[in-house]
């Protein structure tokens, strides 16, 4: 339908109708205009839910004209009329209606409730996936929301239809919030880390911020790595012997206070230093010691067992030696 392309992702605004041109006559909107050098006549209704009605009629013959609305119709009058007709409820859309920035209710509610709490509005960062909306942590220049419109089919094959999803991080909870309904494995997004929520009222406003607030949590917290050092190649051993800060060449997607535990190569394998992520700019990065560990605290066989298989290039440090490198 014509209309649901030009009124999609829009709210009316009913005070607007009446300013417009609009009668109220028995709890309907009622909008007339003459097109087509008053040969044709658009009438457009909107009821007490919003739904709008529009028809044309040819006021030579006295009859709908519905030819404009055929696919397989074509012609340069039929193209007039389709044109003239999309002006008219193209200028009732922009002068009666707000712009919304997703398809459904619950969707834009959450829009709402996010850029109250978090002062975050969505980017839409895609050409081919217009409607795709991601909310960034302005503080870590990280995603902690998307909002995605898809057939359901992407999330249980026996489902179809278009449904907008809401995408959260939630890391170690993810299992659990698995198991209640409205909630999915994450579509487009690492399912280890991420989960997928229908945005059509299965769970509660409150329901669904309360997993927000856990995403926007972990997109605020400071991003830990673990970087190899070759002491054949740089005696990074006394490298903090004289000075609390030392140079390193930038290879990976470091941001400011993000904190770096240096693991030293053969003959050592273990973590040796804490650092903080004190300067960067796009050639290196300033390390600020923080700690130092004990000798063998931190071997290879103890990363192993929090999950490390190898540090051959600087990584993400998983959970759970996070947990263990800050009790120690």
């Amino acid at each position: 339908m014509l209309e649901d392309a030009v009124f999609k992702k829009r709210k009316l605004d009913k005070d607007k109708l009446i300013l417009y041109g609009f009668i109220l006559e028995n709890n309907i909107y009622k909008y007339s205009k003459l097109i087509m050098d008053a040969t044709f006549r658009v009438d457009i209704t909107i009821d007490s839910k919003g739904k709008i009605i529009g028809r044309v009629y040819d006021l030579d013959g006295d009859y709908e004209y519905t030819n404009f609305r055929l696919e397989n119709v074509k012609g340069d009058f039929v193209n007039r009329v389709k044109d003239e007709y999309i002006k008219v409820i193209e200028s009732i859309v922009n002068n009666c209606f707000t712009k919304e920035y997703f398809i459904y209710k619950q969707s834009n509610k959450l829009s709402n409730l996010i850029k109250e709490k978090y002062n975050v509005l969505p980017e839409f960062l895609w050409e081919s996936n217009p409607n795709y909306g991601i909310f960034r942590n302005k503080s870590s220049n990280k995603w902690f929301v998307v909002i995605m419109n898809i057939d359901r089919s992407k999330l249980n094959p026996n489902e179809s239809g278009e449904v907008e999803v809401l995408n959260v991080k939630l890391d170690d909870l993810v299992n659990t919030n698995l198991k209640k309904k409205g909630i999915y494995p994450a579509y487009h997004m690492s399912k280890k880390s991420w989960v997928s929520i229908t945005l059509d009222n299965t769970l509660s406003n409150k329901e669904i911020m309360n997993l927000i607030d856990i995403s926007f949590d972990l997109s605020n917290r400071k991003k830990e790595w673990i970087i190899p050092a070759n002491p054949k190649y740089y005696d990074i051993v006394n490298a903090f012997n004289d000075t609390d800060t030392i140079i390193w060449r930038k290879s990976h997607n470091f941001m400011i206070n993000d904190i770096v535990y240096i693991y030293i190569t053969e003959p050592y394998a273990y973590i040796m230093f804490k650092c903080v992520v004190s300067y960067l700019d796009e050639e290196i990065i300033k390390l600020k010691l923080i700690k130092r560990y004990n000798d063998n605290e931190f071997s290879f066989e103890r990363l192993k067992s929090c999950g490390v298989k190898s540090v051959r290039s600087p990584r993400g440090i998983t959970s759970k030696l996070s947990e263990v490198l800050n009790k120690g």
